[in-house]
């Protein structure tokens, strides 16, 4: 494979005075919360070497395609995206204007070359643990395109990630997502993970604590800690030994300024003690729990290799409901995995009627090429994984609206996040992640509002202001 090491400034286009252009990019970001936050790392990386962001695809100078693999048929999304743009270098190269092209994140490191070969107008493919080395990576790929980098280096890529600037990060919003973990040692049998994000890998401690901060000093008020398999971190200390992750969000609740925390992907098998216990001590830690269970039935968890039962689901949730008598959770699902009986999906519509979700990710089981269940026997028919798909998510959607109406009539918190839909209001976010529209006379982005809930829509809330000042940001 090709690759590129250290690097230079890149060159900039001219007017006709010999004055630089500032270049633009766009970046597309496909899939999870963690392309979101590598894809505003890679602007972070350019954005020194005289690039700036763009929303219009039609003016940019250099088009990167952030991927994800996770999605049924991710790679050919990914590839009619490529035709889109063929079309689009082709007219600006005949109007004189050169574009580079980059295939980024999990859907380059599965494909590799392959990506070159289906699509050649493709300069430069680069995987999730290599987007640090973008500039050197490019300034290579104009001198031969044709570039593939998808190897896992030595180095951390978030040791050479340079900090936004405080008016991008104010430009970001009040929310941030915070990488501190990458990686899967699961081996779930469906997932894709473990081979294009690689062996579990944790961020030290000082370093997410440094990052925490300046979110915070640039106006950011809520973190969400993100993770291929977030509850398995385990990253070294400050003063030496390993934290986990309720050590980790015990010191990010005393970075002044945070007034949420979240984390999301969890696995059921790294919910811990300490863990369970900082949803019960920790007010800052908002009662909503991303654990994903994927299937109710005990023969096809262990099909999947998930490495636990229906059972012990249930006893988790008892122990974290226990703690958190107020917690809402949400789930992932797959239906028609291999060999799923009629009785292994009533099992998993079983567990849903018992435990309850607040909302939920569910999906037909589709095969990732390379993983085990890829070629396991006794694949289910498109229209079986589609009637039970129907089915389940009615359960979840019946589950989902009765928690939000749940909360008509409730005083919530409110991060206020944005300006609302219509003139004069503003829409933020509830300790439990749903979206609440409210008059926003008198409140600015940033503040956290008592609000008293009025009316439920289709997928948010509505609200009143009550009777409390606003919790305004001290950092």
């Amino acid at each position: 494979m090709h690759g590129a090491r250290g690097g230079r400034r890149l060159d900039t286009t001219s007017d006709e005075r010999g004055n630089a252009l500032e270049k633009k990019v766009y970046v597309k970001s496909y899939g999870c919360q963690m392309n979101v936050y590598d894809a505003q790392r890679m602007a972070d990386v350019l954005a020194p070497e005289g690039w700036s962001q763009t929303a219009s695809i039609e003016e940019a100078d250099l088009v990167v395609l952030n991927t994800c693999h996770i999605r049924e048929k991710a790679a050919d999304k990914v590839y009619s995206e490529l035709g889109r743009v063929r079309e689009l270098k082709r007219e600006r190269a005949a109007a004189g204007h050169e574009t580079q092209v980059v295939v980024a994140g999990c859907v380059a490191q599965a494909e590799g070359g392959e990506i070159l070969r289906r699509a050649r107008d493709v300069d430069l493919v680069v995987g999730p643990q290599s987007y640090h080395r973008l500039p050197a990576l490019l300034a290579e790929a104009r001198r031969t395109p044709g570039v593939v980098d998808t190897d896992f280096p030595a180095e951390t890529k978030f040791d050479a990630l340079p900090a936004p600037s405080r008016d991008k990060t104010l430009a970001r919003g009040v929310t941030a997502f915070l990488t501190v973990q990458e990686g899967c040692d699961k081996f779930c049998s469906f997932c894709v993970v473990p081979y294009t994000r690689g062996a579990e890998a944790s961020r030290p401690a000082a370093a997410i604590v440094s990052e925490a901060e300046r979110l915070a000093s640039s106006g950011v008020r809520e973190l969400t800690l993100l993770g291929q398999n977030v509850n398995a971190y385990h990253g070294a200390g400050p003063q030496g030994g390993d934290w986990g992750l309720a050590r980790l969000l015990q010191r990010l609740a005393e970075v002044p300024g945070i007034e949420r925390l979240r984390f999301t992907t969890s696995h059921p098998r790294d919910m811990d003690a300490e863990l369970i216990a900082a949803h019960r001590d920790l007010p800052q830690l908002m009662p909503y729990l991303h654990l994903p269970v994927q299937s109710g039935s005990d023969a096809i968890l262990d099909a999947m290799n998930r490495k636990h039962t229906r059972d012990d689901y249930f006893r988790l949730v008892d122990r974290i409901r226990r703690a958190r008598p107020d917690i809402a959770l949400s789930s992932d699902f797959i239906v028609g995995f291999p060999g799923e009986s009629d009785a292994d999906f009533a099992d998993t519509m079983d567990l849903i009627a018992q435990v309850g979700f607040a909302a939920s990710f569910s999906f037909k089981y589709s095969p990732r090429p390379g993983t085990p269940a890829a070629d396991a026997e006794r694949q289910l028919p498109e229209s079986v994984k589609s009637e039970r798909l129907a089915a389940l998510q009615a359960a979840l959607d019946r589950q989902a609206k009765a928690f939000n109406a749940a909360t008509v009539g409730r005083t919530v918190d409110v991060l206020l996040e944005k300006p609302g839909r219509h003139p004069g209001q503003i829409a933020g976010k509830s300790p439990y992640l749903q979206a609440v529209h409210l008059d926003g006379d008198g409140a600015a982005v940033g503040d956290i509002v008592s609000v008293r809930i009025t009316a439920t829509g289709p997928n948010s809330l509505f609200g009143e202001r009550a009777d409390t000042p606003p919790h305004r940001a001290t950092a």
